[in-house]
């Protein structure tokens, strides 16, 4: 057994990473297929000043791109076809994907279309791993897949980065680069600095300006000189340099904050209409960290300006909660401190982080929170089962009844 232990604790590791490329685009041809092969976007309608969340390779050829104002792009493309986002559709494929994945326990989800996988356990080459995995996909899903393979997580994903870009004849990409042990650094001597983790447009003009433009020139610098310009990151960026990553694969992906953000159809100045969409957020929020048994101890709220000014303002509260009524209390207070009235409002967004158990002291004769709790508890499940406007708060009914526009606002998570 000894001997066992010792042979897997010093061998290479084998670390691939997986990347479905326009993954929304891919999944709405799915359930689509005339639009295989025409120039259209997911994301929010223009005339609600949506962005960009996916194109497609017809669409990228116009100069259309991820995070592009929906305005911008149609105006690039006058032919755009623009489809609302359907995300219960993509998170079933990412979990149907995942489940094709499961010929090693060890995989780390990074977003709804990428994940790292530890196969090292596995006696096959990473190529032929890699193979079998996209044959399982491609066939089974009918979506392209890429995947890059290393000894650790950092140059498996710069591997197929470098790839997917580098794949001749095919749109999108499915392509597999597999980087042998050993030549990590060779591999990632000729590349742009930008392409290590950690190096934004701010520390590669830092690097630029000593004449370090690649990440080979970035491994040759001495661990002092890093050190020196940016503190303890710099002996760090050396060893990403070279290829040295002994990150492992995480299995618990902790929840850091709960947030939601409404872009408002047109500039608000109304306080009433601000007021209510903040209520809205912060009801949203609260039924997120009760779905999930969490409460939060730190309230933030987000605030975009007509000009595209954004600023962010939060406050610690001395218990933690996942109750409405105090996330809009707190929320509300910081906006009104920040606000100019008849500023005009392009965006808001209520959040809750420093999560934790819904555990509070509560007075001797006080157990309005436990009961407000549970009531929401309630609230939630009937919203769960017959939607959310199936139960709505007094002076929203009100509004509606007198003929009140309440469709001011466009939610995005």
């Amino acid at each position: 057994m000894k001997t066992s232990y010792c042979i897997i604790k010093f061998m290479a590791r084998k670390i691939l990473h997986f990347d479905l490329d326009a993954f929304f685009c891919a999944v709405e041809e799915l359930h689509n297929p005339a639009l295989k092969g025409k120039p259209f976007a997911v994301g929010g309608q223009a005339d609600q000043r949506g962005v960009v969340a996916s194109c497609s390779y017809a669409a990228r050829a116009f100069g259309v791109h991820s995070a592009m104002p929906m305005g911008r792009a149609l105006h690039l493309c006058p032919d755009l076809i623009v489809i609302s986002s359907h995300h219960g559709n993509y998170s079933e494929v990412s979990r149907q994907v995942l489940a094709l994945m499961e010929i090693t326990p060890l995989i780390e989800p990074i977003s709804i279309d990428e994940a790292f996988l530890d196969v090292t356990g596995l006696q096959d080459p990473l190529q032929d791993i890699a193979r079998s995995l996209q044959e399982r996909v491609n066939s089974q899903l009918h979506l392209p897949i890429s995947f890059g393979g290393a000894a650790n997580k950092l140059v498996a994903k710069i591997a197929n980065d470098w790839g997917k870009a580098h794949q001749k004849g095919t749109t999108p990409p499915n392509a597999i680069t597999i980087i042998p042990p050993g030549e990590e650094a060779e591999f990632l001597a000729p590349l742009p600095v930008q392409s290590l983790w950690g190096v934004g447009p701010k520390t590669a003009d830092k690097l630029a300006e000593m004449g370090i433009t690649t990440i080979g020139a970035l491994a040759e610098t001495p661990p002092d000189t890093l050190e020196m310009l940016f503190g303890r990151f710099g002996p760090e960026l050396g060893e990403r340099a070279r290829g040295i990553d002994d990150r492992p694969i995480s299995l618990e992906h902790e929840v850091k904050s709960i947030s939601n953000e409404t872009t408002f159809a047109r500039d608000l100045t109304d306080e009433v209409a601000l007021r209510e969409a903040f209520r809205r957020l912060a009801d949203q929020v609260g039924q997120r960290l009760r779905k999930t048994s969490l409460a939060g101890t730190t309230i933030q709220v987000k605030l975009r300006w007509a000009d595209f000014t954004t600023i962010t303002r939060q406050t610690t509260l001395p218990f933690p909660t996942n109750l409405d009524r105090e996330i809009y209390d707190t929320a509300l207070q910081l906006f009104m401190e920040n606000w100019t009235r008849g500023r005009p409002v392009r965006l808001i967004g209520v959040g809750v982080s420093h999560l934790g158990p819904p555990a509070r002291q509560l007075g001797l004769w006080d157990d309005t929170p436990q009961k407000e709790a549970s009531l929401l508890t309630a609230v939630d499940k009937l919203r769960e089962r017959y939607g959310r406007d199936i139960i709505q708060r007094a002076n929203r009914v009100r509004k509606n009844r007198q003929g009140h526009d309440d469709n001011e606002f466009s939610d995005q998570k």
